[in-house]
């Protein structure tokens, strides 16, 4: 089954061009057939020329971005976009999500529609489809959501997976929390899980780990699109029954947004360093996975900086709510968890942490909360790499200080026009 992929505004484009990079590399690398064929058919498709083309479609207000990624996939020599799977204007919303959401995306429906079913009408079978977009413009945010909600009109028995990428906290964009907020407003009702990225954790993770010292929006992009790959790339899954999963975004969707009104998923790979450091590190499962599990209790998005002393609480989560406000914010609770293992050794390796009662809330069964999935392939040069995708509380303080952001603004501005 195949995923079509719907590129939206310059971030969603420039991160997509990543993700098909590092999974047109990761899917080419070593002798893995299964593997290989599996994610081949879930990505891209073949043209008559033998082509690898991606199962793709750019949208932008602009064409510069969509040129530049056109010509970069077409540069690598390994994969490209369809000659005519892009819609572009001339003119950008203006970082305007009424703009895009009301003007554009009404006026160029009919065009968009149009790209997106070909796409589809090339799939023998529909897995879902991921909409990539930024919350903070006018084009990525406005016109994909308006672009999402035609899907769903579309498409109402597919799977659709929003990935977002929320800005930084001190963007260049005065108007970015409004944006979110609207954004988030309304994908809520039309998705059926959206995974985030935040700008601020990626910039650590750029810094911190991988050493960078001047670092590019390709340097964040492909730190994201490394996280993405590690999540859509072919897995083992409990109900795939020894053969690679035939249904990523269903069985994602399945696993993790397990209700309506908890949709916003989180996720967090290790490990992650420079790639002149990969050929001389080594890892261990329980040294790899005893830090993605308080990395997930502390809610810290990388292993550099976790705090050890954040516990778990004693007793259940339902007969603990005054024993955690005793200990503070620190603990992050879980809703869902998927824990996806790639690389040698992870038949033999004990997830039993993950399954602790006490990370999850008490109205949903152990059975229902924890998922893993395993492929013995080793993912983007990585000997071993786990990566742990939550539904958690570990998005609210980023959410509530958008909110409040955008909340202030309005009441500045309501007050700047009575006086």
């Amino acid at each position: 089954m195949s995923v079509v992929t719907v590129q939206l505004g310059q971030c969603g484009n420039q991160v997509g061009q990543e993700l098909f990079d590092i999974i047109c590399s990761d899917a080419q690398e070593g002798q893995r057939k299964a593997y290989s064929e599996s994610s081949r058919e879930r990505f891209f498709h073949q043209s008559a020329q033998g082509d690898l083309v991606a199962r793709a479609v750019l949208i932008d207000m602009e064409p510069k971005v969509i040129n530049h990624s056109m010509t970069k996939a077409a540069m690598s020599g390994r994969w490209t976009y369809g000659h005519t799977s892009h819609f572009g204007q001339k003119q950008g919303s203006g970082n305007n999500w009424a703009n895009g959401y009301c003007v554009h995306g009404p006026r160029h429906r009919e065009a968009m529609e149009e790209l997106v079913r070909r796409e589809v009408e090339r799939c023998d079978r529909l897995a879902g489809i991921m909409a990539m977009m930024s919350v903070a413009g006018g084009t990525g945010s406005g016109v994909g959501t308006y672009v999402t909600q035609c899907l769903r009109d579309i498409y109402p028995n597919s799977f659709i997976l929003n990935h977002l990428t929320w800005p930084y906290g001190t963007g260049e964009v005065i108007v970015q929390n409004y944006n979110s907020v609207l954004t988030l407003a309304h994908l809520y009702r039309l998705s059926d899980a959206i995974l985030v990225h935040e700008n601020d954790t990626v910039h650590k993770i750029c810094s911190q780990l991988l050493n960078i010292k001047h670092i590019s929006f390709s340097d964040i992009n492909r730190v994201i699109a490394h996280q993405l790959g590690s999540v859509l790339q072919p897995a083992l899954t409990p109900d795939s029954h020894g053969v690679y999963s035939r249904n990523p975004l269903g069985e994602l969707v399945s696993s993790l947004a397990c209700h309506p009104e908890y949709k916003l998923l989180s996720v967090c790979t290790i490990p992650q360093m420079a790639s002149a450091s990969i050929a001389y590190s080594t890892f261990s499962w329980p040294g790899l996975l005893k830090h993605l599990r308080q990395m997930l209790i502390s809610n810290t998005k990388m292993e550099e900086g976790i705090d050890w002393q954040v516990r778990p609480p004693s007793v259940h989560p339902a007969a603990a709510e005054r024993t955690r406000s005793l200990k503070g914010p620190g603990f992050n609770t879980s809703l869902a968890n998927l824990l996806i293992l790639r690389g040698k050794d992870v038949y033999s390796t004990e997830t039993d942490g993950f399954q602790d009662p006490a990370l999850y809330t008490s109205w949903l069964s152990l059975k229902e909360a924890f998922n893993l999935w395993k492929s013995p392939v080793p993912f983007n040069k990585y000997e071993k790499s786990a990566t742990l995708v939550s539904n958690s509380q570990a998005l609210l303080r980023p959410l509530d200080n958008m909110v409040g952001k955008a909340w202030n603004m309005f009441a500045s501005r309501k007050t700047k026009h009575k006086g």
